[in-house]
């Protein structure tokens, strides 16, 4: 069996699954059952300084992205951090902490860019037992407008100065939680390496409006006729953070730095993507707003079977095992050379593969008499638009065209010179090249 146990920069859980901080953490009675679920480990949600409280919408506070089948796709979050007192918010973490020693506790933090703020909330932190901080650098709606969040995510400058408050004052593991609104997201990672930071995690939301409401004319969720921006989070934002965490992975100035995934991990084969980019362990929010904390034990044991058939023994055997193979555009093997194949015994004649080729791509499916749908090789340039297109299931794949063979059903011969594309003339990196 896969051993799942974790230790992330010598952060102990019983498995890489960790709520990410957000209302699932907002409270002890929350985290209790989601330990007793099996998470392994918890941030809590957003600590900020002791004074005035913190005070959220009374209205609603998420809007919403649907699939067809009404499955969510995203939410639109526009809570604020904890608006529980901070003496609370201390004493629930250090009862749960005593309660599940073998499990992770996170404390995210957020105060003002001011040295005495970090300076203060520090030591009540380290007093829970807490086995961490995270800082949260990314929120991007409410606190962002009071200059923190976002707004110090996205200034590699800040990010590096209270990375550095904090590691001189507090022994626990600090991991910098990066925004990914932002051009490039190696920047403030490169900024968190600087100041000492022991992780980072990512992504946090991102900035959106998901939707309009047509008759009142404001954006959801509206409040009292009003609308804002709001934190984006979902299934619907995994593409974005698996290209973040791959970044800061495959730059060299940060390819030794920890990473925490996050970012629309719903089931156990995201969490192993995740991974297999550089991710250490994954943090989940949405997935379990959606079906319950119970949703653990699909996650853990999914990733436990597949580690199994793969010959995986720990976590640590799959980070970072496809950071290899992200390259830039340039260095893709040009003669590769792939054609659509359609099965025809799986074939339910919708024709949406003909729609999307004819109009839209490169004419290359042939709708015959009997609407029988073939591939035209000579017009294929195996974008595989059709693949993504079709509503079953592997009816249509990509077959691998060795150099110099001869298809027999078209006749075409692929070249089987292989050259320097970098000197080739079609080449648009050629000329830079010279």
């Amino acid at each position: 069996m896969a051993d799942l146990t974790s230790n992330f920069v010598g952060i102990k859980s019983t498995n890489p699954f960790w709520l990410a901080s957000a209302p699932p953490t907002d409270k002890e009675y929350n985290v209790r059952r989601a330990f007793e679920a099996g998470w392994g480990g918890v941030v809590w949600k957003t600590l900020g300084e002791e004074g005035p409280p913190v005070v959220n919408v009374n209205g609603p506070r998420y809007g919403a992205i649907w699939g067809a089948d009404r499955r969510l796709l995203g939410l639109n979050n526009i809570e604020l951090i904890t608006d529980r007192p901070l003496e609370v918010n201390l004493r629930e973490m250090k009862a749960v902490k005593r309660d599940y020693p073998d499990r992770a506790l996170i404390a995210s933090i957020m105060v003002p860019c001011v040295e005495e703020a970090w300076k203060a909330i520090l030591p009540l932190v380290e007093e829970t037992g807490a086995d961490g901080i995270e800082l949260n650098c990314g929120c991007p709606h409410g606190m962002s407008e009071r200059g923190m969040g976002a707004a110090v995510g996205q200034n590699p400058d800040l990010i590096e100065q209270i990375t550095r408050w904090c590691k001189q004052y507090t022994r626990m593991p600090v991991i910098v939680k990066l925004t990914p609104n932002i051009t490039d997201v190696r920047k403030p990672a490169q900024a968190a390496k600087r100041g000492g930071a022991d992780a980072v995690s990512l992504i946090n939301t991102i900035n959106s409006i998901t939707s309009v409401d047509l008759d009142d004319f404001a954006p959801e969720p509206t409040i009292d006729g009003k609308g804002t921006h709001g934190g984006y989070c979902g299934p619907a934002v995994k593409p974005i953070a698996l290209n973040m965490v791959a970044e800061i992975a495959r730059d060299p100035m940060t390819a030794d730095l920890p990473i925490s995934g996050i970012g629309g991990v719903t089931t156990w084969r995201d969490a192993a993507e995740f991974l297999t980019l550089g991710a250490g362990n994954v943090q989940v929010c949405t997935a379990a707003m959606t079906y319950g904390f119970g949703i653990i034990k699909e996650m853990t044991a999914g990733l436990s079977l597949w580690m199994d058939k793969k010959g995986f023994t720990s976590v640590d055997q799959i980070t970072g095992r496809a950071v290899p193979n992200v390259t830039d555009w340039q260095y893709l093997n040009l003669n590769y050379v792939t054609k659509a194949v359609i099965d025809q015994d799986k074939c339910i004649s919708c024709g949406r593969c003909y729609a999307a080729c004819e109009d839209t791509s490169h004419q290359a499916i042939l709708m015959k008499e009997g609407r029988v749908f073939e591939v035209d090789d000579s017009e294929c340039v195996a974008c595989n638009l059709c693949v993504n297109v079709c509503p079953v299931e592997e009816c249509i794949t990509m077959k691998r065209v060795a150099p110099g063979s001869l298809d027999e059903r078209t006749g075409n011969v692929v070249p089987a010179e292989k050259g320097d594309w970098t000197q080739h003339p079609n080449n648009p990196m050629a000329s830079a090249a010279e």
